[in-house]
């Protein structure tokens, strides 16, 4: 049996790739068409990354424990894993505040957008800043004047938007990436 070239390897991984982009696609669609159940699967995602993170910030402070700041990375990671715990123990509860949270998320940063045009106001582009800033601002508006009604469906709507443009820009690069490596084969 012979070994593979690189175009195999190229060929078989575009493959890949595009394969994922359809599955992420399809993830999309579903959590957009399905935004309760994919905000408390988001609920859950958050939840268990605190608690590796809780776990991590344990192990950073028995590492560094000699360095002083053992008490403040204990803290943080105690407050971690109380978070991830209430997260997991009251799932509707847990998707209301971080519902509430993306909209103070939301707002927060599209007054820094917003700042950051001013900033850089001369800059050729800078105007993107200002429509970033006020397109963010009116989202976490929204999101804050219709809390807690839109808890059902906001995360969820959210997360599925995203996994579906980020989907489809996968797919849209795998394709090209197929075209060059069909052209070089």
């Amino acid at each position: 049996m012979s070994d593979p070239n690189i175009s195999d390897i190229a060929k078989k991984a575009v493959g890949w790739s595009i394969f994922v982009s359809v599955v992420m696609i399809v993830a999309g669609i579903l959590a957009i068409a399905l935004p309760y159940e994919a905000g408390l699967a988001a609920n859950i995602f958050v939840a268990w990354m605190l608690i590796f993170a809780a776990v991590a910030h344990f192990v950073f402070a028995w590492y560094t424990r000699r360095t002083g700041s053992v008490l403040l990375k204990v803290l943080l990671g105690i407050l971690y894993l109380c978070v991830a715990v209430y997260l997991l123990d009251h799932p509707a509860r847990g998707l209301a505040t971080l519902t509430l949270a993306l909209a103070f998320y939301l707002l927060i940063e599209g007054v820094f957008e917003i700042v950051l045009f001013f900033q850089h106001r001369p800059a050729a582009g800078s105007g993107w800043f200002l429509i970033d800033g006020i397109v963010t601002l009116v989202l976490g508006g929204m999101i804050w004047a219709t809390w807690p009604s839109s808890v059902e469906w906001v995360l969820g709507t959210l997360v599925g938007i995203s996994i579906f443009f980020s989907g489809v820009t996968r797919l849209m690069i795998s394709l090209a990436a197929r075209r060059v490596v069909t052209k070089v084969a």
